[in-house]
């Protein structure tokens, strides 16, 4: 079957217990429905993240809590991606994949904990990647986990990762070497707007609070970063953070998603909501690399916190976005028109989104 867009969800410890759905979604491309997609998945799945490859859209990662899984037939059939014999239960918990944007057959796989995995063969075989907890990472009431990783179009050999509650790191070398891009994170939590404390017992935890970064093709070594605090861009590798202050533009600031467009780079994408657990959402887009910014998710009604943004690598006029308690909002005309396409009753604690 022809699906468009994948959905994935997890476990979401604030739903109600009888409320709690997971597992993996397909939009039926010619019916506008939603299809259970469980061949070759274990029955009780949690999906965190998922990848279409935009060479081969028929060829589609997801991350889930027993490792990565992988698709060769657009999402019909899946395959288990085995982790290293030695990596452990919590460190298959997979929530973030990354593809390499010249070569098919580098994949990367983020996990709880601050493991990062790398394949050589399309995701057959893995390795394990040196990185330690950085320093300003902080302890909280769940464990750390990488969430999201970007590789630098103009030299995908520099690699950054998104730490939740642990900041960002970068490899210079293609994953060999791995250090941190804290110092500037943790010098702008001195800020008193920038400073958040909620379960740790520091308030630098906001600002380690990592939900995404994204890289122009454009703007080699200029990173973006959403996290509790709002957007922040870093011009030199990640060695030095300034604030983008969307605050100027949006009344909602907390950031858990951003994306440069896949079809011009000076577009940046980005969703925000009150807090992590929330009744409400925004999507937000600037059409000047970060200047200015202007709601796009247009008469949509996001009634919990956005987690997730979705681009075709095929369709430039195709963008998704999905929210926590199971909204699925997308437009096919470049945001001129919406549609939503609820997930099945039940599903919660939405995650991962991919358009193909």
């Amino acid at each position: 079957m022809a699906y468009s867009v994948f959905a994935g969800a997890g476990q979401w410890r604030a739903a109600a217990d009888d409320a709690r759905a997971q597992g993996l979604f397909g939009l039926n491309a010619a019916t506008g429905d939603w299809q259970p997609l469980h061949e070759g998945l274990p029955s009780d799945v949690e999906v965190r993240y998922l990848a279409v490859r935009p060479d081969d859209p028929k060829v589609v990662f997801a991350g889930t809590q027993y490792g990565p899984y992988r698709s060769i037939d657009g999402g019909d059939t899946w395959s288990a991606l085995p982790l290293p014999d030695d990596t452990s239960a919590e460190e298959r918990v997979v929530w973030s994949i990354r593809l390499h944007p010249r070569d098919p057959n580098i994949v990367y796989a983020g996990t709880q904990g601050t493991a990062i995995f790398r394949s050589d063969d399309g995701g057959d075989t893995w390795r394990r990647l040196a990185v330690t907890p950085p320093p300003g990472a902080v302890a909280m009431g769940f464990p750390m986990r990488v969430v999201r990783m970007a590789l630098d179009p103009s030299n995908p050999d520099e690699v950054y990762a998104a730490l939740e509650v642990g900041g960002v790191v970068r490899s210079l070398d293609g994953g060999a070497n791995w250090e941190s891009c804290n110092a500037g994170l943790l010098a702008l939590s001195d800020d008193k707007r920038l400073k958040s404390q909620i379960l740790s017992n520091t308030e630098t935890e906001g600002m380690m609070d990592s939900h995404s970064l994204s890289i122009s093709p454009s703007h080699p070594g200029q990173i973006w970063l959403a996290n509790r605090m709002g957007l922040f861009r870093s011009d030199d590798k990640g060695t030095t953070w300034t604030e983008a202050e969307i605050g100027r533009y949006s009344d909602l600031t907390y950031a858990r998603d951003v994306q440069v467009s896949l079809h011009d780079p000076d577009r940046i994408y980005a969703a925000f909501s009150a807090a992590a657990i929330s009744d409400v959402g925004s999507l937000y887009r600037s059409d000047d690399f970060g200047a200015t910014w202007a709601r796009f998710d247009k008469e949509c009604s996001i009634d919990s916190t956005l987690m997730i943004i979705a681009q075709s690598a095929d369709a430039a006029g195709r963008v998704y976005c999905g929210a926590r308690r199971g909204q699925v909002f997308g437009t096919e005309d470049g945001g001129t028109t919406w549609q939503e396409y609820k997930l099945p009753d039940g599903v919660e604690g939405v995650y991962a989104l991919a358009c193909v």
